[in-house]
């Protein structure tokens, strides 16, 4: 078995011998396999995985099973194996991943608690405390009772998706068994979340729309960014809108049909998003979902990694566990028909990804993950396109479509002359920097539509009118 490891990872530790006068060097991984999910200490194998054995086997594996009893609280199961190999001794220490989180090394009166971040132990953060302790007590965030209670506030926009997704309306008795209240009308964390004041500080979405393949100043390399708060409802659906908007829909024409061309899949962008919101760690001080565009891919970082503690790179996605963090807001997207309760998000956005026209295996989306953060990248499949199927059709081929429909709308409108706060609020866009940038001014700039000339320089009654006239 020593033979075929080949270096310490997330579930394992080389220990050349046993730290008895520190134990602190080795019990220290003790309570972060335990806070984890589990792993094996290595006793007499040095830090390149080959045996150099131990000396006194039976005196270390006593003073093993003494020290771990006498400095970590609460005592964690672990087993402790003695093997042989090449006529050395070596002894290998099994913890399980505890249910009674979080486990601390004790020690002169001080007590921490440790989480495994690649092949090292370190001091769990405060945030990462405090869910050890809702998970040891068999809770979780989402379901905890406040203070606030559901008279206070009003649940409009829930009530309407639920009886425009589900067909039925959500009664009082409702709040109550899908964990948004209790009996006595507390809302749980739950319910604060799905009201539509924004009461959770941390329940916000920031998105921008990079020009660029990397971050820059958000007031000089920034074509598009929105902070949305609030519901979590509405973040949804504000970064969805926000992808669709600053994506473009191209297509070819064939001999009797059209093949559309998005740059993501909506329904890709949808798993990422529904997956950010349920799988977030909300106890993150500060924190906030983050949705990145750049020209050759979508990046939407959420606080909070895998709940179990293991990387998502170590993970094989297509046998990857359904395990929640916040187990009553996915039963309540789950009822909304936003999600599925199997873990199959990951493969969803696997596979409406590769049904888009022009895939290949190197568009294949991204998933990574650390101790604090969680990121999907989903390719931008029309990114550098160079071949005839694209460039050598007309230049209605290339536009995007949306976009190219509401310039029509505009001109359409500009029939009488119309403000700019008229034109805006008639194709329903919100950000007045995007709007003039995306529409106004490229329709400025090829004469479709003409400034009227007012009363008063730089009036606020300028109004533009069509030249189709």
């Amino acid at each position: 078995m020593i033979n075929k490891l080949i270096a310490e990872a997330t579930e394992c530790d080389f220990k050349i011998a046993l730290e008895i006068r520190k134990p602190k060097s080795w019990l220290k991984s003790v309570s972060a396999f335990a806070n984890g999910i589990g792993g094996m200490l290595f006793f007499g194998v040095d830090n390149d995985g080959k045996m150099v054995g131990l000396v006194n086997i039976q005196a270390d594996a006593e003073s093993i099973s003494r020290l771990i009893k006498e400095r970590i609280r609460p005592l964690p199961q672990f087993v402790l194996t003695p093997v042989r190999e090449k006529g050395k001794d070596a002894l290998i220490l099994s913890v399980a991943a505890g249910r009674t989180t979080p486990y601390y090394y004790k020690a002169d009166g001080i007590m921490e608690a440790y989480i495994r971040i690649g092949n090292e132990s370190v001091t769990a953060p405060d945030y990462v405390v405090n869910e050890l302790i809702l998970k040891g007590t068999n809770r979780s965030y989402d379901s905890l009772i406040t203070d606030e209670r559901k008279g206070d506030y009003s649940f409009t926009l829930l009530e309407a998706t639920y009886l425009e997704r589900t067909g039925q309306r959500l009664g009082a008795s409702d709040y109550i068994s899908f964990g948004l209240t209790d009996k006595n009308g507390f809302l749980t964390n739950t319910g604060k979340l799905l009201a539509d004041q924004h009461i959770v500080f941390n329940s916000r979405v920031f998105c921008t729309r990079w020009n660029g393949l990397e971050k820059g100043s958000i007031f000089d390399d920034a074509l598009d960014d929105k902070e949305y708060e609030g519901n979590l409802i509405y973040l949804l659906q504000s970064g969805c809108d926000f992808v669709r908007n600053n994506s473009k829909v191209r297509f070819a024409k064939e001999a009797h049909y059209r093949v559309d061309k998005p740059d993501f899949a909506d329904r890709a962008v949808t798993e990422a998003l529904v997956n950010a919101l349920i799988h977030r760690d909300y106890i993150v001080a500060g924190s906030e979902i983050h949705v990145d565009m750049y020209d050759d891919r979508l990046e939407i970082q959420s606080p909070g990694g895998m709940f179990e503690g293991k990387s998502i790179q170590e993970c094989d996605i297509n046998a990857i566990a359904s395990v929640r963090r916040n187990p009553v807001i996915a039963d309540l997207f789950h009822r909304l028909k936003y999600m599925e309760r199997r873990g199959s998000g990951l493969k969803k956005i696997l596979g409406e990804t590769a049904k888009l026209p022009g895939y290949s295996e190197k568009l294949k989306p991204e998933f990574f993950s650390t101790s604090s953060d969680f990121r999907v990248v989903l390719k931008n499949v029309n990114y550098n396109l160079s071949g005839a199927t694209i460039q050598d059709t007309t230049q209605d081929t290339i536009q995007d479509i949306s976009t190219k429909k509401r310039m029509e709308e505009i001109i359409s409108y500009c029939s009488e002359a119309r403000t700019r706060e008229e034109i805006q609020s008639h194709v329903g866009i919100l950000n007045r920097s995007y709007f003039r940038k995306a529409y106004l001014r490229p329709l400025l700039e090829n004469k479709r539509i003409k400034m009227t000339i007012p009363d008063k320089p730089n009036s606020k009654n300028q109004k533009y009118i069509s030249t189709q006239n």
